[in-house]
């Protein structure tokens, strides 16, 4: 899966995307799409908005790309560009209506694990779940700190400050989301133990 990481691009493709050269624009799009996407997807589970956030994403990088003083710095700048647009987005009040909470509550009518303790850790989520899936029980807030500060390497301090909270809040909500993953794995494996029994009959 393509990350920021790989988002390099030369001095020459920024020189001609700034003077406003619609190919330059183009392979820039191509450099940084799908880790927006993928960025956004993740975060907010939703196709369509993720197809939202890459578009305000794009018109954002080429309105501010006189702004951007180094070519290495283009990965990390981008990133933080999609990383506003989605965390916007669950500060909106449209998501806040629609998604039947205030995203900045850890609960947003998943199913809740709270306090559960299967001793599953993080690593063995990532490897037995597909990401999207697993991320999926989660509310929007906790779903965007453990994107954040598991796969993106953001540290608490950060979090805390894009999303005008404290270090304390994105600690406390990562582990809350830890212990909901923990239970989901839980579960999912005692249905895997079930079905086995039954087909050995």
């Amino acid at each position: 899966m393509p990350g920021f990481s790989d988002c390099n691009v030369e001095a020459a493709i920024l020189a001609r995307a700034r003077r406003g050269d619609m190919k330059a624009h183009e392979i820039l799009y191509r450099v940084y799409a799908a880790p927006v996407y993928t960025l956004a997807l993740r975060m907010l589970q939703n196709p369509s908005q993720a197809d939202d956030i890459l578009q305000e994403t794009s018109i954002e990088v080429i309105r501010k790309l006189d702004t951007l003083r180094e070519e290495k710095t283009f990965p990390g700048w981008v990133k933080r560009i999609a990383v506003n647009k989605c965390l916007g987005h669950l500060r909106s009040a449209w998501n806040r209506r629609f998604s039947g909470g205030d995203p900045d509550i850890d609960g947003d009518g998943s199913r809740s694990y709270e306090g559960s303790d299967l001793g599953v850790d993080a690593a063995g989520a990532e490897q037995q779940l597909d990401a999207a899936q697993a991320l999926g029980f989660l509310s929007p807030t906790a779903r965007a700190v453990v994107w954040l500060f598991e796969v993106e390497g953001y540290t608490h301090q950060e979090i805390g400050q894009l999303m005008g909270r404290t270090a304390s809040f994105s600690k406390s909500q990562l582990s809350r989301a830890h212990q909901k993953l923990r239970a989901v794995l839980g579960s999912m494996e005692g249905d895997e133990s079930c079905t086995q029994t039954q087909s050995s009959y």
